[in-house]
């Protein structure tokens, strides 16, 4: 009976191992269901290979596999089932296993339990216990037995990161199940060596007591010095992987505000309320995006989405503000793209998979958007007390940075007119307010304006002659303008673009999209605005506010066609792209060709992975210093690859005015983001934004000064916002080149060698 028991603690060990590793993991779920998944799995295949550790040891492999393939299916029709997947069985298997490990490494934390995020453990589960099964209880070899185990745990642990606290319970545990294998497994002396002697025993036993002394010794005194070398914080293996995207039609949509104006009975989609509507308002604000960055040229959205489930994480609401709950129901109809409109704030949402941005609250669908598409959002719209808004101040510092950000060449006339504005007022309410004022009483609304928020459009729309297209646009412009200036005063500012819905429910068409912009403001949160026109009437700007004399233009600035505007609101392709580097599946090698375009095809792939791995190490491993050095070098890589030499005897300052004048485009490659169309008296600026349209370098410049002349005075913030610019300075300039060189630029092996 002893030795029945005995022989049953080591898969008990086992399963129990494996069990762990799902304890571990699931502090990043928002349920249970996950941890059963996994102990369901550690116990079958366990006990699969007790079951099979009579037969012959070929067999074990088939017969585990195919009861794995079952559980699997089992389990991801209870994760269906409990996530409310409709999806059909057959395309849910094979969307799980397609793409398990980039949405469980993309997933917001805390992970639904969906198919495609259980699928992944259940599987290392199983095959972990099938070979521990097969050498720590066919073999006998406990210690080795324990390798896959030790593997999955510590694989968990690696996809918590510091998403969750320290598991000292798990991990103890773990030891212990580990310890008590080994115990049980281990022959006794006098089994293992029936002749030994007492005194031999005896030397035995002292000789192990010394040993576990010395152990001990050892690790008190080696023990502090390895917990030094371990950082504080885990790494987080989600900045590895690439979160998903809003494409080229979404990536500023306040461009396609004037398309649906040319378009004002286009059915874009159904809004239905399920809850009673709140207020006296006729018409609800659904949100489709949220714009922070602005560069002078496109108000973008810069959001970074990562797949949630049902529930969304929750907002913190302004201070004393009362939170309404609005639940609705939205059936696409015409809105492309992937972009997801919805009531402000969504926290659950169902019917469709979604990614969030809880930086801004709004939602895409990864797949794009189809029409038909059916599924309902429960919103929390908070109510803040706007009586406190005459003496609320907008908050300062590097957490607002984004938001006061301007690109460079701001019109010395929409400058003055900023500074018009905010003299006198030195509350940041009454700046935002002498700003809403301003645009509201001296322009009109235009519904066939043209479509363009870039410097010289705006100072159009604000100072162009009246019956000219000066004066007057749609909401586009007035959003815009009032972000812009509102940013020139120092108030943090964004453009949100939505639609205005029908309170009780009914059609939403293009003729109600609608820009607004918002100011943030200390314990309220973002503040709406509505700089839209009160009169038909308006004052002309001339009589309150006279710009520096300059040459006006004749005609308004337009950036494309009404042929052009109105195409925005049509369905548009979606391009199908494959991931860097790689091969498409239907081309097949033949012959010595074939062989060469595989060997060409690895390595390139090879040379995009050691690229991207260099790239994290110089932006993200090292001390501030050396993050802000690696992201100079970053920098001067781009210009290489540009084809633009690198002066040596430039300073940083220098460099950054060299760089910041790009290149002409060359024949056959124009430049991706075309200047908007202005007046010929005018061209010559507009030119001059089309080619000096690319991020600024300040704080890269500043860092590198910093590390320069006051090595170790950098901070993190400091290196983060210099890796962020010469990212976003090289993804713009290789924007700019032809699309040969584009797809040569993603392969070159320069960037490996040059600074060695």
């Amino acid at each position: 009976m002893v030795r029945v028991l005995r022989a049953a603690v080591v898969p008990v060990a086992l399963i129990g191992m494996l069990a762990l590793s799902g304890v571990v993991l699931g502090r990043i779920y928002a349920d249970d269901l996950l941890f059963r998944l996994v102990a369901g799995a550690a116990l079958g295949s366990i006990g699969a290979g007790l079951a099979t550790r009579r037969l012959p040891s070929w067999s074990a492999a088939p017969v585990s596999a195919v009861l794995l393939a079952g559980y699997t299916a089992i389990a991801l029709t209870i994760a269906a089932g409990h996530a409310g997947v409709t999806t059909p069985f057959p395309a849910m298997v094979r969307e799980a296993l397609e793409n398990g490990i980039p949405r469980l490494l993309t997933a917001m934390i805390p992970v639904e339990s969906t198919p495609d995020t259980v699928v992944v453990p259940v599987v290392a589960t199983w095959l972990a216990g099938l070979a521990a099964a097969e050498v720590g209880v066919r073999a006998r070899r406990v210690l080795l037995g324990s390798l896959t185990p030790v593997l999955l745990y510590g694989a968990a642990l690696y996809v918590v990161g510091p998403n969750a606290g320290a598991a000292v319970g798990p991990t103890l545990g773990f030891a212990a199940l580990v310890v008590i294998a080994l115990a049980v497994s281990t022959k006794q002396p006098d089994q293992a060596y029936p002749e030994m002697s007492g005194k031999m025993r005896a030397r035995s036993l002292v000789g192990a007591a010394g040993g576990l002394v010395a152990v001990l010794g050892l690790g008190a005194v080696v023990g502090p010095w390895i917990s030094g070398q371990v950082g504080a914080d885990p790494v987080d293996p989600r900045k590895y992987v690439e979160p998903p995207r809003v494409d080229s039609l979404d990536e500023s949509p306040l461009n396609r505000i004037s398309g649906w104006m040319l378009a004002p009975k286009q059915q874009l989609f159904a809004y239905q309320p399920e809850t009673a509507p709140t207020g006296k308002s006729p018409t609800v604000k659904v949100r489709l995006a949220v714009l922070s960055d602005y560069d002078g040229v496109t108000w973008k959205v810069g959001a970074v989405y990562r797949n949630a489930g049902r529930v969304l994480p929750e907002q913190d609401a302004p201070t004393g503000a009362e939170t309404a709950e609005v639940r609705q129901r939205i059936t696409v109809s015409g809105l492309t793209g992937r972009l997801l409109p919805a009531v402000a704030t969504p926290a659950e949402v169902s019917g469709a998979r979604v990614a969030y941005d809880a930086g801004t609250g709004t939602l895409i669908r990864p797949e794009g958007l189809t029409s038909g598409l059916t599924y309902t959002v429960t919103s929390r719209v908070p109510t803040p007390d706007l009586n406190m808004l005459p003496t609320a101040q907008s908050p300062s510092g590097d957490a607002v940075v984004r938001y006061l950000a301007l690109g460079t060449g701001v019109p010395e006339s929409i400058e003055r007119l900023a500074e018009h504005l905010a003299d006198g007022n030195g509350g940041s309410y009454d700046r935002a307010v002498a700003i809403e004022q301003f645009l509201a009483e001296h322009y009109r609304e235009t519904p066939d304006a043209p479509s363009g928020h870039a410097y010289p459009n705006l100072q159009y729309f604000l100072f162009g002659p009246r019956g000219q297209g000066g004066q007057e646009g749609t909401s586009e412009q007035f959003a815009a303008s009032f972000a812009l200036l509102a940013r020139l005063t120092g108030l943090p500012s964004r453009v949100v673009v939505g639609f205005e819905a029908p309170a009780r429910g009914g059609e939403v068409t293009g003729g109600n999209a609608v820009a607004w912009p918002e100011v943030l403001f200390d314990g309220l949160g973002w503040v709406p605005f509505d700089p839209m026109p009160t009169t038909d009437d308006p004052t002309p700007v001339e009589q309150d506010f006279t710009p520096k004399p300059t040459t006006p233009p004749t005609t308004p600035p337009q950036t494309r066609t009404p042929s052009a505007a109105a195409s925005a609101s049509a369905p548009a392709a979606i391009a199908v792209t494959t991931k860097d580097g790689g091969v498409p599946a239907g081309v097949v090698a033949g012959g010595a060709s074939g062989s060469v375009l595989a060997l060409l095809g690895i390595g390139a792939l090879t040379v995009i992975q050691l690229r991207r791995a260099q790239r994290r190490r110089r932006l993200y491993d090292g001390s501030p210093d050396d993050r802000i050095a690696g992201a100079w070098l970053e920098f001067t890589d781009a210009l290489r690859l540009a084809g633009r030499p690198v002066p040596d005897h430039l300073s940083a300052t220098e460099m950054a005015g060299y760089a910041a004048d790009p290149p002409a485009p060359r024949r056959g490659g124009l430049l991706r983001r075309a200047a908007p169309a202005v007046p010929s008296e005018v061209a010559g600026s507009v030119a001059t934004v089309e080619r000096t349209a690319l991020p600024p370098l300040d704080e890269l410049v500043s860092g590198l000064n910093t590390v320069g002349f006051a090595p170790g005075a950098a901070d993190s913030g400091q290196a983060d916002r210099a890796g962020a610019q010469a990212l976003a300075y090289a993804a713009a300039l290789r924007e700019q080149r032809p699309w040969w060189r584009k797809a040569w630029w993603s392969v070159h092996p320069g960037p490996l060698r040059w600074h060695r």
